[in-house]
């Protein structure tokens, strides 16, 4: 059983209206969970698009807010606070001078990447642009660029994200195909003693897998990976611990004994049973 949800959001994140106790509660009725860490966007020089969404939000709000959940909730869910950053080469100092005014307010930092050449793979012109196998290796390219420019973060959000937007998505993915670009994502993370997330959003866009694809995670495990955290990825209640009974298989098949939590941005491991 998968007890913690490491990766979700709140109506801090602008593709999200769900407000942050909303989620909490639903959390709590549904029986499952007994930790959250909410990980809202903070994108900066997000482009502009269509949606109006900036991807930024008031992290003094933000803090103030979760402690204020945190305190009404307190014995019946153990909230923790995280954001998940989106990371760009051009960043490094801005960020970097974000995390020593934040970092230690934080109990979990997600690195991510939504952009590419300054576009979102979500968006149809990324694919438009690039075929499917040049999208894919540029996204992937860009990963071992930006952790080369930042590397104040717990785990690297779902590494292989670009493949939910690909043409026919998954249908002709072997990341196999890319296994020099993960192999050397894997073993700088590795090497800096940063972990992974597995994402189950995957499998709520539609594709075979949850992020990354299973042999990644046995890759990322094979170079003496251990630290492995577990988020929905959820934008709405309904969509928390999404497909989480799966995950223990998932792990287990991977050559995992455990996942990760944090705290203080400290990991702890916990027992898969």
């Amino acid at each position: 059983m998968i007890a913690a949800d490491y990766h979700l959001h709140s109506a801090f994140s602008s593709d999200s209206s769900t407000l942050l106790d909303e989620q909490v509660k639903a959390a709590i009725s549904g029986g499952r969970l007994k930790r959250l860490c909410i990980t809202d966007h903070m994108d900066f020089d997000f482009p502009e698009n269509e949606y109006g969404y900036t991807f930024q939000f008031d992290m003094e709000e933000y803090l103030k807010e979760i402690n204020r959940i945190k305190e009404l909730y307190k014995g019946k869910i153990r909230l923790c606070t995280g954001v998940e950053l989106g990371i760009l080469p051009h960043l490094g100092p801005k960020l970097k001078h974000y995390m020593d005014k934040y970092g230690d307010k934080l109990d979990f930092v997600i690195a991510s990447s939504h952009l590419v050449d300054g576009m979102d793979p979500y968006e149809p012109i990324y694919f438009d642009t690039y075929d499917t196998k040049t999208g894919i290796r540029k996204y992937l390219e860009s990963i071992i660029e930006n952790i080369d420019v930042f590397n104040d973060f717990d785990v690297y959000g779902h590494l292989d994200y670009v493949v939910r937007y690909a043409p026919e998505k998954d249908k002709y993915y072997n990341p196999l195909d890319y296994i020099d670009y993960f192999d050397e994502i894997l073993k700088k993370l590795i090497e800096n003693n940063k972990g992974i997330e597995l994402n189950t959003a995957g499998l709520k866009a539609g594709l075979s897998f949850a992020h990354p694809h299973p042999l990644i995670l046995k890759r990322y495990r094979e170079l003496g990976g251990e630290i492995i955290t577990v988020g929905s990825d959820a934008h709405s209640p309904e969509r928390l611990a999404y497909c989480f009974d799966r995950v223990p298989h998932i792990l287990t098949d991977a050559g995992f004994k455990y996942y990760t939590i944090f705290e203080n941005r400290t990991p702890e491991f916990i027992s898969i049973k």
